[in-house]
Order: structure tokens, then C-alpha cells, then sequence
């Protein structure tokens, strides 16, 4: 599965990238939004963890470039945050899953599990 990662926060980032890579996903890191909206524009991903807070625009407007970049292919939107999903406005709906920060990498891991077979089914 290939996933993009988009987390202002780089050493976090990486770490990701690297736990996602060691159970066999390709992840890329883009650390604004502008980053990730070019790496969504010039690559497919199958999945995007998306920072709600970021610098330069906000996630949920990256989560809508996204979802519309991927059109009717399936593509699985996770919200990230360091608050918990009650505080967040605006992610309902437009996301697919919500992870608080610290990641639960295990529940990352069940997530990407059943995005995989999804995948899969639809092939």
C-alpha cells in the first residue's frame, strides 16, 4: 500500500515512515500541505494520514484536495491529531478514521490491514 504521510511535525513523520515500511507499505513525508498536494499530483496513494494542524492550510482542506485528486479509486483518509476527535471541527464526515496522537500504531496497523483487502476485493 502506498501512504502519505503529512505531519508538520518531521521527526514524527519519519518515524511513521519508517514503522510503515517495515511491515511492507511504501510511505512518502510531506511536511506542509503544499508538499503533499504536489506529491498527491504526481503520484497514486492508497492512503493518506493527514495532520489536522498544519502551517500553511488547514488538514481537512488537504483531506478535500485529496479525496477529490483520488476521485472514484478507493482511498482511505485518516485524520491525524494531538486533540481528541471531540475537539475537532470540521473533520466529521470528510475523514475515514481518527487517530489521537501519539499514533496507536497498532490500530494504524488494523486500519491498513483492511484497506489492503479493500483493495484487494477491488481488483
Amino acid at each position: 500500500m502506498n501512504v502519505l504521510i503529512v505531519d508538520d511535525n518531521e521527526p514524527a513523520a519519519d518515524l511513521l515512515q519508517e514503522l510503515l515500511s517495515l511491515q511492507d507499505h511504501t510511505a512518502r513525508c510531506a511536511y506542509t500541505a503544499q508538499q503533499a498536494l504536489d506529491a498527491a499530483s504526481n503520484e497514486t496513494f492508497d492512503a493518506a494520514l493527514v495532520d489536522l494542524t498544519l502551517p500553511d492550510l488547514p488538514g481537512t482542506e488537504v483531506a478535500r484536495r485529496l479525496r477529490a485528486e483520488a476521485g472514484k479509486r478507493p482511498f482511505v483518509l485518516v485524520a491525524i491529531s494531538g486533540f481528541a476527535a471531540t475537539d475537532v471541527t470540521g473533520a466529521a464526515g470528510l475523514f475515514d478514521h481518527y487517530l489521537q496522537k501519539p499514533i496507536d500504531f497498532d490500530a494504524l496497523d488494523r486500519i491498513l490491514a483492511a484497506a489492503v483487502a479493500r483493495l484487494a476485493a477491488a481488483r
